[in-house]
């Protein structure tokens, strides 16, 4: 089968079956494409004829081009697509399949302080609209009170809450769903922003959850963009982003003892070991912490 063609049907099959994320699918894109370019310099345009040194030529020229942080995405993406080829009875031997992936070096995630937190959550008051003071609050309070990703915030709707017994039914990555518990600072910010803020912002028929001041719906760069500001008025200079939040909302669970199962389950982690990098986190804040304050550290 012709690259090209085979590359449409691997995409085709990881964006109608698999549920991956569209960030997740152009990656995939981008890498067979560059991929199928340089299989194009070997004059090689069907898939049963590339080997496993032609992966490996691939991948070092990467390297070459500086790319090198791209090299264990490639890799993986490439690992996948000769899955598929095999599933698909299109090969009868995957080239790929002797080469180890690399082991990623595990980058712990940045935390927020818990005074940090606080901080942030109340600085909706440093803006004079009370309409945008009250929706910037109850989105700032679900983030920390559920560790959603923010596209899972932006896309809550009123259906999704489930306030009488505290809770909110969120549709997270490959459309499974989960029920996350919500505590009582938030689900209190979000009765405020229902009876007084929503209205104001409702223009259109729409059930989305959080609107901007123009009634549609809130968008991830239009979080990003409200929690930037908020961040700049509190004199914060550390790197946070809406994922930080997430971070946050895991670590500070477990260092008030928090199992790591229930605290999977509410991330919505498919893998524990996935949740397992926050108690490395708590490790390293209890290291500073004792390097700081004992007298013979």
């Amino acid at each position: 089968m012709n690259i090209d063609r085979a590359v449409d049907n691997f995409i085709d099959y990881i964006a109608s079956e698999k549920g991956l994320s569209k960030n997740t699918i152009s990656s995939y894109s981008t890498d067979l494409k560059r991929f199928s370019e340089f299989m194009s310099k070997y004059h090689i345009t069907d898939v049963k004829d590339i080997k496993t040194d032609h992966i490996l030529n691939f991948l070092q020229s990467l390297k070459n081009d500086h790319l090198s942080s791209s090299v264990i995405r490639c890799q993986v993406t490439i690992r996948n697509f000769f899955k598929f080829m095999l599933k698909e009875g299109i090969l009868q031997r995957d080239p790929i399949h002797i080469l180890e992936l690399p082991k990623r070096a595990k980058k712990l995630p940045q935390v927020m302080s818990e005074s940090e937190v606080e901080s942030l959550l109340n600085s909706p008051s440093l803006i004079k609209n009370q309409e945008r003071q009250i929706r910037d609050k109850a989105m700032l309070e679900v983030m920390y009170a559920t560790g959603l990703r923010v596209s899972e915030l932006v896309t809550l709707t009123l259906n999704s809450l489930e306030m009488t017994v505290g809770y909110i039914r969120v549709k997270g990555k490959g459309g499974k769903e989960r029920i996350v518990p919500v505590g009582d600072a938030a689900k209190e910010a979000i009765a405020q922003y229902l009876t007084q803020s929503r209205p104001k912002f409702l223009k259109y028929n729409t059930d989305y959850l959080f609107l901007t001041q123009q009634g549609k719906q809130f968008t991830r760069q239009g979080f990003w963009k409200l929690l930037k500001n908020y961040l700049k008025m509190l004199n914060i200079t550390k790197h946070i982003t809406p994922h930080t939040l997430r971070h946050s909302f895991a670590t500070h669970l477990l260092a008030h003892g928090a199992d790591l199962r229930s605290v999977q389950l509410m991330l919505g982690h498919a893998d524990i070991s996935t949740t397992q990098i926050y108690t490395h986190i708590n490790t390293e804040m209890l290291k500073k912490m004792y390097d700081k304050y004992h007298p013979r550290s």
